[in-house]
């Protein structure tokens, strides 16, 4: 028996909150005890035939972007439909309402703006944050992902307009891994912006100002932390989509007093590392065997890096050894210890080389198997490329990983050409399959969808004092290994998107035995497994009891 929802909500108020409304599923019973009655079309209609007619409406709309606010819409209308929605037609729904198409809202928001969702904190309102907590439609917080909007996908600095991304990775959090969606917060970190653009146009709906930075960002965000623990003692937090700069400050600034994680950094990395263990196999080497070319030294390249390495130490080599094996480059060429103003958070992974050689040179002279992009620099990978690569290994694998789809650094069409169908290949966005001398080739998608909803699911249920790297390195061979040996005989090196749930599932499991083996959490009474099932949420209409 499905233990029914108390609430003392009558007529509109009841239809107005969207964690609570039924719309036309309501039962006649509750329409007469809550106050219903006339308010409806009289027919009641099952979860099942709502989704029907939204996926009608859906299918009219003509744009991606259209879609996207159809869908943003019916969340803020009632969350329970627009996640059965979502679960049943994931391959049409995650594009929309992440990348690609939450690229195109993120600049558009301030002109799409229909309603508000999560919370703006700026300079300005920072100090009224519990005034805040307190008017949520929600009080029993468990999870934030809050953004500065400075680094968003491969699009830069785009104000406000970054709110769509918390709002974006929380959906991702509720749909792969049953998050309630009434304990998720987006939140919108309004330190101005430098995008000219935004500040010229009158319609711009967020400060401003030029950026804070320095002193004045660090202390703004030191404020936010501090009111956030005092408010949400126990609440993980997902730093997303900050400066690289801020991101990796950010990251070791709180890691040990706050429950937090960056997914750029982390979840980036530990999910182009499960894509590598299966690539290998695909080799039928060893991922010890590989040299890595990382081009992007941003958030993701460095946090791809660290997990690689991180991964090489496991699996027997020494600390030299593993740096030897990784090479990094930003615009202007590989990384090396003696150029000038080096940024910190590169220095790990700099060459003790004295030239700045280009991507293709790495190649060539560094006999590079494995290519890696986080650049955002559309097609900056070449056939040249790609013809190098073949001269060091019979079976290169590349990974263009920028999101989104057109910040790609190359087409896996071409990059499948251009190696005369031997490359192997996974892209960040989703690709359609390739079609090559008669061999169909499906496209792996590395999609941190696959990581960071785990991650955030077992950290919550095993209640964890903090984040660990190696809770992603679990987190990375559990992703692997939910990929069958059938399916890695066909190429495939990611699940396809429809198990993302089950997927989700043992990652969580994964990281909650991990949690345990630190000793970073009590011993539970159950097993992970059933905390972890008994945990998530699941997109149902229940029964409602009135009280008064």
């Amino acid at each position: 028996m499905k233990k029914p929802i108390e609430t003392s909500l009558h007529g509109h108020q009841l239809l107005e909150n969207s964690y609570l409304n039924k719309g036309t599923s309501f039962t006649l019973e509750e329409r007469i005890s809550f106050g219903l009655q006339g308010l409806l079309p009289p027919r009641v209609a099952t979860l099942e035939e709502q989704i029907t007619r939204i996926h009608e409406h859906f299918s009219q709309k003509k744009t991606s972007l259209e879609k996207y606010v159809q869908l943003r819409a019916l969340q803020e209308r009632n969350e329970v439909l627009f996640f059965a929605f979502l679960s049943r037609h994931l391959e049409e729904v995650i594009p929309i309402i992440y990348t690609p198409t939450v690229g195109e809202a993120v600049q558009l928001h301030s002109h799409i703006y229909r309603s508000p969702r999560g919370l703006y904190i700026s300079p300005e309102n920072i100090g009224y944050m519990e005034e805040m907590a307190e008017n949520l439609p929600s009080r029993n917080i468990e999870l934030i992902v809050a953004t500065d909007n400075q680094g968003i996908l491969g699009i830069g600095d785009q104000g406000i307009g970054g709110m769509e991304i918390p709002i974006g990775k929380l959906s991702l959090y509720t749909l792969a891994a049953g998050i309630d969606p009434a304990a998720c917060l987006p939140i919108s970190l309004d330190v101005g912006t430098d995008n000219q653009t935004l500040l010229e146009d009158p319609l711009y709906l967020g400060m401003k100002h030029k950026r804070l930075t320095g002193k004045e960002y660090a202390d703004f965000i030191e404020t936010f932390v501090v009111k956030i623990k005092k408010l949400y003692p126990q609440v993980l937090v997902q730093w997303e989509d900050l400066s690289k700069q801020n991101a990796f400050y950010i990251l070791n600034r709180y890691r040990d007093n706050l429950l937090s994680f960056n997914d750029d950094i982390q979840g980036t990395g530990a999910v182009a590392v499960a894509g590598l263990l299966n690539a290998v196999k695909i080799k039928n080497e060893k991922i010890t065997d590989q040299i890595f070319c990382i081009y992007g030294a941003g958030a993701g390249g460095i946090g791809v890096a660290g997990q690689i390495y991180n991964t090489l130490l496991r699996e027997g080599l020494n600390p030299e050894e593993a740096h030897q094996r990784i090479f990094v480059l930003d615009s202007k060429g590989l990384i090396t210890t003696t150029q000038k103003n080096l940024e910190d958070y590169k220095r790990p992974f700099a060459a003790n080389f004295s030239e700045r050689y280009t991507l293709l040179e790495v190649i060539q002279k560094m006999r590079v198997t494995v290519l890696l992009g986080l650049s955002g620099a559309t097609s900056s990978f070449t056939k040249p490329m790609v013809e190098a690569l073949l001269q060091n290994t019979p079976k290169p694998i590349i990974f263009p990983l920028s999101n989104p789809t057109s910040k790609a650094e190359a087409s896996p069409k071409d990059l499948i050409a251009w190696s005369r169908g031997q490359a192997i290949v996974a892209t960040g966005s989703p690709f359609a399959p390739v079609s090559y001398e008669g061999k169909t080739y499906t496209i792996g998608q590395g999609n941190n969808a696959f990581i960071f909803p785990g991650v955030g699911l077992g950290v919550l249920a095993a209640k964890a004092k903090k984040v660990t790297d190696t809770m992603f390195a679990a987190a990375a061979d559990a992703l692997s290994k939910q990929v069958s040996g059938a399916e890695l005989e066909q190429g495939h090196i990611f699940p396809p998107i429809q198990k993302i749930r089950s997927v989700s599932v043992q990652v969580a499991t994964a990281v909650f035995e991990e949690v345990l083996h630190e000793g970073l959490a009590p011993t539970p009474k159950q097993t992970p497994l059933n905390i972890i099932k008994d945990k998530m949420w699941e997109p149902v209409y229940l029964p409602f009891k009135k009280i008064s």
